[in-house]
């Protein structure tokens, strides 16, 4: 089953609101803000954002791997949609992988 993209957004755009809220995020976050330019992100909100992926998807999502690939230029134009595309290829994996739990392997 595809993973909703939308509830993807939320769940991210409602992790980025609770890591940024001293700075008082103004309006919507969508698949095209901008994790530096628009959200002011530094690098101690970029370490709580990943730990708070690692404590709603587990292992499943990787988001050391998504910014491994990219060079310093990209990381700081990174979009929230990159990140909720990522999530989404991740699960889609994780859902189609064999040995899944309730799954026979």
């Amino acid at each position: 089953m595809a993973v909703d993209q939308a509830s993807i957004l939320a769940d991210v755009a409602e992790m980025l609101r609770a890591i940024r809220d001293d700075a008082g995020v103004d309006g919507e976050i969508t698949m095209a803000t901008r994790f530096q330019d628009d959200l002011e992100m530094e690098s101690i909100d970029v370490i709580s954002l990943a730990g708070r992926l690692q404590v709603r998807y587990g292992d499943r999502v990787n988001f050391a791997q998504l910014v491994a690939g990219l060079d310093l230029e990209s990381v700081r134009q990174l979009r929230v949609g990159q990140l909720v595309e990522h999530i989404a290829a991740a699960l889609n994996r994780a859902d189609a992988s064999p040995g899944k739990a309730g799954t026979p392997a």
